[in-house]
């Protein structure tokens, strides 16, 4: 099912002292995942921020047969996995420096889904917290968005139910490893969600060792998937505000419900709107207007005259009909939809706004001029 580099990856992801962006800066250098291993420590030493002290972990660790037996693992379980560099790897995600290597997972691969929305908040969720959660994915529903949250206690949960109920595709991303899902009374969850063509996540393999710090990474997979992070309820200090974090640091929408000021669960919500973080919601309406999601978008008159005098190459014409369709966009928006490397879509935004087709606002966004 897969091929022997995949092993190469699995060992590489296990590898101690090398994270996401060190490996595929590793991978960069001596060519691909298979040759870290071939590689001698004294090459290996001169790479950037590894030195001989990692270099000789690499060649001393026994990684290559616990891969080994994750790849069996995987391949009996039927198991699949998402690396980098595959095209079903998650496009937004891919854009995140930090993003994974490679991620397991059960169900459905449907990661480019058009809209995607991510939701949490605390695992202590309040009545209020559940009836604006229910209420939003009752109204925003209509626009059939990928609903993605991390399977805990609390907000996390009522967002996969309430996705289930009203027919959305949801996925959820553990802070463990697939086969032990936590708390064990949502595993009936998990398999609903997949036997409802959604998918469950982890970035852990299924030697991994219990870790709190296992939760906090998954957070940015939630935030790095997703176009939006909403939450819900929070206090000032917790896993949904480090997922709202990690959303602001990759030039991702924020939003939050504002509540009752004397309430610990609101306290972080009104917190993130307070400091700027996060847009203030109250409802589905609210995330219409910051996502641009208009069903009925009409090309202007302007528009039209503007594209019979200027030439545009298939890059340029891709990305202003991308902007044509939703009005406004961040550039990680633009280079998801376009499929287009971040690079390369900076390149192509600056053209555009030399022709005077597009105008640029703060936080690298970009509509139609």
């Amino acid at each position: 099912m897969y091929s022997e580099q995949t092993l190469y990856y699995i060992a590489t992801s296990m590898l101690p002292g090398i994270g996401p962006i060190l490996a595929r800066q590793l991978i960069a250098y001596v060519g691909s995942a298979e040759q870290i291993f071939k590689e001698s420590p004294k090459n290996l030493a001169k790479i950037p921020k590894i030195g001989e002290t990692l270099a000789r972990d690499i060649k001393k660790n026994n990684v290559m047969q616990q891969a080994e037996q994750e790849f069996a693992f995987v391949q009996k379980n039927n198991i699949k996995i998402a690396l980098h560099t595959h095209d079903d790897y998650p496009r937004r995600l891919k854009h995140c420096d930090d993003a994974p290597l490679l991620f397991y997972y059960k169900g459905n691969n449907n990661f480019n889904h058009q809209k995607i929305i991510s939701i949490v908040g605390t695992r202590s969720a309040t009545e209020y917290g559940k009836r604006c959660c229910k209420q939003l994915l009752s109204d925003i529903s209509k626009h059939n968005p990928l609903i993605i949250s991390g399977l805990a206690l609390g907000i996390d949960i009522c967002a996969h139910k309430e996705a289930l109920k009203n027919g959305l595709e949801t996925i959820a991303i553990l802070g463990t490893p697939l086969t032990t899902v936590t708390p064990t009374s949502h595993i009936k969850y998990a398999r609903e969600i997949i036997d409802h063509n959604g998918t469950v996540i982890s970035e852990c393999h299924s030697q991994t060792v219990y870790d709190n710090a296992l939760y906090v990474k998954r957070n940015r997979i939630i935030a790095g998937m997703s176009d939006i992070t909403i939450v819900v309820e929070s206090k000032t200090r917790g896993g949904a505000l480090i997922t709202a974090e990690y959303a602001n640091q990759y030039n991702r929408d924020v939003a939050a419900f504002p509540g009752n000021i004397n309430n610990t669960y609101s306290q972080g919500c009104n917190m993130l709107i307070k400091q700027n973080k996060a847009h203030l919601i109250e409802s589905a309406q609210d995330i219409e207007k910051i996502l641009n999601w208009d069903l009925d978008i009409q090309q202007t008159k302007s528009t039209i005259q503007k594209q019979l005098f200027v030439e545009l190459n298939s890059e340029e014409q891709l990305i202003y009909s991308i902007l044509q369709e939703y009005k406004e966009l961040s550039i990680d928006q633009i280079a998801t939809q376009s499929n287009i490397p971040m690079s390369k879509t900076s390149s192509v935004l600056l053209q555009l706004e030399f022709k005077g087709l597009i105008q640029t606002f703060p936080g690298k966004r970009f509509s139609i001029a």
